[in-house]
């Protein structure tokens, strides 16, 4: 995917630290709906329907924050604070069909996702969503 998630001006670390958790998260939803949507897009001759109800399996919260647990062991310091930091904020709304632990977990991934997209970190961006793309989260 080299390329896809290059920023023309991407942001130092301390400037996005600085960000609330949840507009990283904000950006790292988007982010991952993007990956989601291409990687099952390219390649596929189904309808749009049926694409969407892919995604929809690999974006929703309770998938999240299983791709999250699969994630935690490899995020840096940096990474983990972020999480934590969102995973821990008061939340305005809730997920449909997840319970309110795994809809805090799911944020938490969007918002590192949002950190490395922002800082153009984007080997490593690529890298979480790969693993997550590719996790058993998504069979149900």
């Amino acid at each position: 995917m080299s390329g896809i998630f290059e920023l023309l001006q991407p942001i130092s670390e301390e400037e996005a630290s600085k960000l609330h958790p949840m507009s990283l998260a904000f950006v790292g939803d988007a982010v991952q709906l993007l990956y989601a949507r291409t990687r099952v897009t390219v390649g596929s001759d189904r309808k749009t329907a049926a694409l969407h109800f892919e995604v929809t399996k690999i974006v929703k919260a309770v998938a999240q924050a299983k791709e999250a647990e699969a994630l935690l062991p490899l995020f840096t310091e940096t990474e983990a604070d972020i999480f934590r930091r969102a995973r821990n904020c008061k939340l305005q709304t809730s997920a449909k069909h997840a319970e309110p632990a795994e809809y805090h977990k799911a944020s938490g991934l969007e918002a590192v996702l949002g950190f490395l997209y922002l800082t153009g970190n984007t080997k490593r961006l690529d890298k979480f969503l790969t693993i997550a793309f590719s996790s058993d989260s998504r069979s149900e």
